[in-house]
């Protein structure tokens, strides 16, 4: 039986752009069960970060509505102590910019240690920096014993965000969310990386949020996936699912966007248009169908909603039902997953 470690429950977060508010999270409902990796998918401006920085409540100044539950607890409730106690323990974030998310002022040591010491005030100097400089080897920095002493400026790009997965793992959350965790990473390290959220899954039974945009690392990785799109969840199942059988017109377009070994036509699939922006974001109908002009208004729900079209596999809006490739494309539904 599934053990749920996060349940979101029509989570809507809310953006003020001059006197109005408006959602870059919209309804959104999730769970994550326990030694489960859930990946978001979908193109940026979609809302997967906010909907991370949600989950993490990370947001100053954004009204959020509806629940999210860690091991049954709302932390919508939390107050601000609360919080700082679940977050860097319980709760552990990758993000995505290791620049901004680091103190240039402290040593790297210094900073995972902090993490180690907030959660742990019994732990002495000596294991605490042992601990510290075991988390640098293991996400495959060398010469840690060095780079224990050095600045985030004195790092490249790749070596910093392996410092943000290190202080992110640290205390072996319960829940991990990875915002993009591998995107300044070489191949080596980035199988090492994701080898890692393995490990910590499988070890720790945690639960893991990945966000990304390269569907061969979610075929690789996930257990489920959600496809987001202007800030609703439009389809969800479990990874064969959705790679063997996907239905939505925006689900069936990004995997037909990505380049394969075998790939006969001379142009990629382009998906036309780009996600609006939060002010000019269609509220009401399907939220896709300008991009897909050549279908019908008629064939696209008023107020779309998620349908179980199988067990675990949801999808929005009646819309996939009538969707075809323009100009006779062709789609290949088997090429990320085998």
């Amino acid at each position: 039986m599934s053990e749920p470690i996060l349940e979101i429950n029509h989570l809507t977060t809310s953006f003020r752009i001059k006197d109005e508010h408006y959602a870059a999270v919209d309804d959104v409902s999730l769970t994550v069960n326990k030694n489960e990796l859930l990946a978001i998918v979908g193109e940026s401006g979609c809302g997967k970060s906010a909907l991370a920085f949600s989950i993490m409540r990370l947001h100053n100044r954004a009204k959020i509505e509806g629940e999210i539950k860690f091991k049954g607890q709302n932390i919508t409730e939390f107050s601000t102590s609360q919080l700082n106690a679940l977050r860097g323990k319980d709760m552990g974030m990758i993000f995505q910019d290791p620049l901004t998310a680091l103190n240039p002022l402290m040593m790297i040591g210094d900073q995972i240690g902090e993490i180690l010491l907030i959660h742990n005030k019994t732990l002495s100097a000596n294991k605490r920096k042992g601990r510290v400089i075991e988390l640098l080897n293991k996400v495959g920095i060398p010469r840690a014993e060095h780079v224990y002493n050095q600045f985030p400026h004195e790092l490249s790009g790749g070596m910093r965000q392996r410092v943000v997965i290190a202080m992110a793992i640290a205390n072996n959350p319960e829940l991990l969310i990875a915002d993009e965790p591998t995107t300044a990473l070489d191949v080596t390290i980035q199988s090492q990386i994701l080898d890692l959220m393995k490990e910590l899954k499988e070890e720790s039974h945690a639960g893991v949020i990945l966000i990304t945009h390269d569907l061969g690392v979610v075929a690789e990785m996930a257990d489920r996936v959600a496809v987001m799109y202007a800030g609703q969840i439009v389809e969800i199942a479990d990874v064969y699912t959705l790679f063997e059988n996907p239905l939505h017109p925006y689900t069936r377009s990004l995997l037909n966007s990505v380049p394969t070994a075998n790939e006969e036509q001379s142009k990629l699939h382009v998906i036309q248009g780009v996600v609006p922006s939060l002010q000019n974001l269609p509220r009401e109908g399907c939220r896709f169908s300008a991009r897909i002009p050549w279908i019908s208004e008629s064939a696209h729900e008023k107020n779309p909603v998620l349908h179980e079209v199988s067990p675990g596999h949801f999808v929005r809006c009646t819309c996939y039902k009538d969707f075809h490739f323009p100009d006779g494309k062709k789609e290949d539904k088997h090429h990320v997953i085998s």
